[in-house]
């Protein structure tokens, strides 16, 4: 089973930055078995969103218009981690951040997730 950590979280000003990160563990075949990594977020009161995507093959990506030009989502494959840089942070972004992991056959990990609040 594929183990997710997230790390990163906290507080911060609107206009700040965070870097949230992701680290993926388990048997070789598992994280072999990892197609793409992505992060969540729920706020209070709202739907999860999906925030960001990478793909494992090629690191295609994809963002949330939301977050677009602010957000920047990189894997590093040997360490089998995911990145979320987190620029120009408004009050709109506080939520749980949360990662996962998507194996070819579709099956998705989630971990447990971080808490990042944006306020002055």
């Amino acid at each position: 089973q594929v183990q997710l950590v997230e790390s990163g979280g906290g507080l911060v000003q609107p206009g700040g930055s965070l870097r949230l990160s992701c680290v993926a563990s388990g048997v070789f075949s598992q994280i072999a078995s990892i197609a793409s990594m992505a992060w969540y977020r729920q706020a209070p009161g709202k739907q999860r969103e999906l925030v960001a995507s990478i793909t494992t093959d090629i690191g295609g990506t994809n963002y949330a218009d939301s977050v677009k030009g602010r957000f920047t989502i990189s894997r590093d494959n040997a360490k089998n981690t995911v990145h979320l840089q987190m620029n120009s942070l408004n009050p709109e972004d506080t939520a749980v951040y949360y990662c996962t992991a998507t194996a070819w056959d579709t099956y998705k990990y989630w971990g447990q997730g971080t808490q990042v609040t944006v306020s002055s």
